[in-house]
């Protein structure tokens, strides 16, 4: 009798300690969402409820922070809920993860050392397409340029 109790209670405890997971989920955004940057370095999206301070990002591209409204960033959100954000003269795609109250960077996707001059995102899931142009569409995972990409 003590060992079938001992049993039943290790399996509520145990029960307990396991973390609630709802899946499958799907976090992207239909499509992209072109964000133009306030004098105060922050982009707003109504439509998702969105609002982030970007200064740091441009710095890491620009290195500047002080000249941040000519700006107008391109952002997508894929399946997975990684977010993409890239810009006209940009030379890389930046990928970022949602953490509490912010966004942390996971990955930086180089594109070209000139920077891109048109970009626009699409969903082509499970990857994210980035169009510049005439050039060919690269295809962008949370890991870097995928199938499609010429890098």
């Amino acid at each position: 009798m003590k060992q079938i109790l001992g049993v039943v209670v290790s399996l509520i405890i145990f029960a307990g300690c396991n973390t609630l997971t709802l899946a499958p989920g799907d976090f992207s955004w239909p499509v992209e969402s072109v964000l133009k940057v306030n004098s105060k370095g922050i982009v707003q999206d109504q439509r998702y409820s969105f609002s982030l301070d970007v200064k740091k990002l441009l710095f890491a591209e620009t290195q500047d922070s002080v000249d941040v409204a000519k700006w107008s960033l391109r952002m997508i959100r894929d399946t997975k809920g990684y977010y993409y954000i890239t810009a006209a003269k940009f030379k890389n795609v930046y990928v970022f993860e949602q953490t509490e109250a912010g966004l942390k960077l996971s990955k930086v996707i180089f594109l070209s050392a000139a920077g891109i001059d048109a970009p626009e995102f699409n969903q082509r899931p499970p990857f994210i397409q980035l169009l510049n142009g005439n050039e060919p569409p690269l295809m962008l995972s949370k890991d870097g340029i995928q199938e499609g990409g010429k890098k």
